[in-house]
């Protein structure tokens, strides 16, 4: 495999562990973070820290980002230090980032103009997946592009769908694999503060239906730390199925869709996060099903 220099922001929970697969296929990476914490594990996995995105580009052929959003995709490649500011032409931005087509359009358009190449390719497995390098990537852009992507997806992921050439078709995908996501998830939070509340095991109760037909994937990830009410440490925080649930919600406007089911959903996740269950792991969304039952439980 041809072993590339990278540049790679956002070394958060996926992003640190899509790093250290990177680095253990012998790709050298160049990694940018907020956090001290998140730049010292990257360096001790034997990552070279840098000091600003302006600098994870140099000598590099692509950067690599996994950020929250659109808003922090941009400022990176933007702001007076962001990437745009020392990249040569050509350079591949890879967006692992999870955002509306419009936003992944716009930032398209943006990158070109400044000479840069960007690849819409959003990502699914969660942390799990990111530190088995098995996650599911959505790209989307030109040919070209995502040929020269192809070392650094056979790092991160299992499983890569050339979805498109242009820019937001990847995000679309992505849009489309978190409603079902935020669903389930929220399906489950019921189920089990549900069954709380008749007075059942709940512990029982996960150990059948994670078996049975009215089973998921977010159930049997997520129904353990639902029974035992435990949400740290945090794999994906409330707050973020806020986000994406939005985004599906806005898409279907977009679309004229009647997305019923999602809608409810977003309005559990915004009910436990206005809680206070915000920046605790997405099994919390129970939470926001249990406030009113402390007398029944």
């Amino acid at each position: 495999m041809t072993k590339l220099t990278l540049g790679f922001v956002g070394l958060g929970a996926m992003g640190q562990n899509a790093a250290r697969n990177l680095l253990q296929a012998g790709h050298q990476v160049q990694g940018y973070d907020l956090r001290t914490e998140s730049l010292q594990a990257f360096a001790e996995q034997g990552g070279q820290v840098v000091s600003s995105p302006a600098l994870v580009c140099a000598n590099a052929v692509a950067t690599v980002l996994f950020v929250v959003n659109a808003a922090q995709a941009e400022a990176v490649l933007f702001d007076t230090e962001g990437i745009a500011s020392s990249a040569t032409p050509g350079h591949l931005v890879i967006s692992c980032v999870t955002m509306s087509a419009a936003d992944a359009r716009h930032l398209s358009v943006r990158c070109r103009e400044a000479g840069l190449v960007f690849v819409d390719a959003p990502v699914s497995g969660g942390v799990a997946g990111a530190e088995a390098g098995s996650l599911s990537i959505m790209a989307a852009g030109p040919a070209p592009a995502l040929d020269a992507c192809a070392p650094v997806f056979a790092a991160m992921g299992s499983r890569v769908l050339n979805v498109g050439t242009e820019a937001g078709q990847g995000s679309t995908f992505k849009t489309i694999n978190q409603l079902l996501c935020g669903v389930h998830l929220a399906a489950a939070g019921e189920a089990m503060a549900m069954a709380a509340r008749a007075g059942l095991d709940t512990s029982q109760v996960f150990d059948l239906v994670s078996e049975s037909a009215a089973a998921s994937w977010m159930l049997r990830d997520r129904g353990p730390a639902m029974v035992t009410r435990s949400y740290t440490p945090t794999r994906s925080a409330v707050d973020i199925f806020v986000k994406d649930l939005g985004l599906v919600v806005d898409l279907a406007r977009d679309l004229r869709f009647p997305a019923t089911v999602s809608a409810a959903a977003l309005q559990s996740f915004l009910g436990a996060s206005g809680a206070g269950f915000g920046k605790q792991d997405d099994a919390a969304v129970t939470e926001f099903y249990r406030l009113g039952a402390k007398n029944h439980e």
